[in-house]
């Protein structure tokens, strides 16, 4: 499976802000999207960063309430992992595991086309895991 069907089953949506607004307002949007991270948008395409709970936890730490009123830009992170979609989820579970990350943007050709959480990558297994035992039983009960 790749991340092109990920996509397939999830949807393409994808929840940005820009590095100009307030880190309140990035906490807003992802309590009301239910979300934990958001693309962060700027002068360079496709993205320039994303903006995590993780980043707002730290920054939360570090600069106290005042860090509410600071930008998405100034806060966060810009060593930003992405995948494409032909990438394997095999690929992104390594990649989620090893980087200690949540949350890959994926860009293709140049073009923001979703986002990929470890939930999707989790959920995608667990339905993997549930096909495999169905398809066992019905091995099993046939003999």
């Amino acid at each position: 499976m790749q991340v092109k069907d990920l996509l397939a089953r999830k949807g393409r949506d994808v929840a940005t802000i820009s590095q100009e607004r307030s880190v309140g307002d990035a906490l807003r949007l992802l309590a009301e999207r239910g979300i934990g991270a958001l693309v962060v948008t700027g002068t360079t395409p496709p993205l320039v960063g994303v903006f995590s709970e993780r980043d707002a936890v730290r920054a939360l730490a570090r600069h106290g309430s005042e860090a509410l009123s600071m930008t998405c830009g100034d806060l966060m992170s810009t060593d930003v992992t992405t995948c494409d979609e032909g990438t394997t989820v095999d690929t992104l579970m390594a990649q989620m595991t090893e980087q200690r990350i949540r949350h890959l943007p994926v860009v293709d050709h140049g073009v923001l086309s979703g986002m990929i959480s470890i939930g999707d990558v989790v959920k995608y297994r667990v339905d993997e895991l549930e096909h495999d035992k169905r398809e066992l039983i019905d091995y099993v009960s046939a003999r």
